[in-house]
């Protein structure tokens, strides 16, 4: 049986099996939604930008699977302290097939979170504008699983403390969020608050999910795509060049 499948079904049964995960990881983009959503939402409209929740929900699910996505990068630590990585890199395989494997796994559970939340988007009054077009929103939902699993693997490569993860986590992970265009619009923003939304990935990730359920897309899903995927496979490399320096 491959590598690749075995880690991907364990990251799965892992998610499956603990409730309190996929209630807990659901609070926050729901918070975000129902309280910003709606608190929000008159104050947009009055501005003339039309409905509020159609410019948040795909932020909020781009949100859900970031927060989901990077903090898998846990699970190497949790792997490393019960001996799992050991069993893990002792095996005769690439190193960058147990990445992949990881990084797959982890990205589909945060693709489940951010299904979930869309589902919750929809009760909301969040309506797609094309249904031909939700196929490219899912495609866009798996490149920020991806990437950003891949950078949680990275982070969980390089730190040895449990408590430490969680911080560097919260360090990166909110500064992408805010500055990603996903609460608000880029027009009229500074030009150092521009500059940084544009070195964002989370940026194109956002734009290329709310292009695919509003129409409505800033760079264009070629750019988007493109700026995802190549981010994306560096990251691979470079996790499992990390990986592989491991010491269990």
């Amino acid at each position: 049986m491959s590598i690749v499948y075995i880690l991907w079904l364990r990251q799965i049964k892992r998610y499956v099996r603990s409730r309190a995960r996929i209630i807990g990881s659901l609070a926050q983009p729901l918070l975000f939604l129902f309280g910003m959503g709606f608190g929000f939402g008159p104050t947009y409209e009055k501005a003339g930008n039309g409905s509020y929740i159609q410019f948040l929900a795909p932020g909020i699910i781009a949100m859900a699977v970031l927060f989901s996505a990077m903090f898998s990068g846990i699970e190497i630590l949790w792997d490393r302290q019960f001996g799992f990585l050991k069993e893990t890199l002792v095996a005769p395989v690439p190193r960058i097939q147990i990445v992949f494997g990881r990084t797959l796994g982890g990205a589909s559970v945060a693709m489940i979170q951010g299904m979930i939340v869309f589902l919750f988007c929809l009760l909301a009054g969040f309506r797609i504008e094309n249904l031909s077009h939700l196929p490219l929103a899912v495609l866009f939902i798996f490149l920020i699983a991806m990437l950003f699993t891949a950078i949680g693997t990275v982070i969980g490569s390089l730190v040895e403390d449990m408590q430490a993860f969680p911080l560097i986590m919260n360090f990166l992970v909110m500064p992408l969020f805010f500055f990603s265009g996903a609460l608000f619009p880029d027009k009229g923003l500074s030009n150092v608050l521009h500059m940084a939304m544009r070195l964002n990935p989370l940026t194109y990730g956002v734009d290329g999910l709310r292009g695919g359920l509003t129409d409505h897309f800033i760079f264009g899903p070629s750019i988007d795509v493109s700026f995802l995927g190549v981010v994306t496979v560096i990251l691979l490399f470079v996790g499992s060049y990390f990986f592989s320096k491991i010491q269990v």
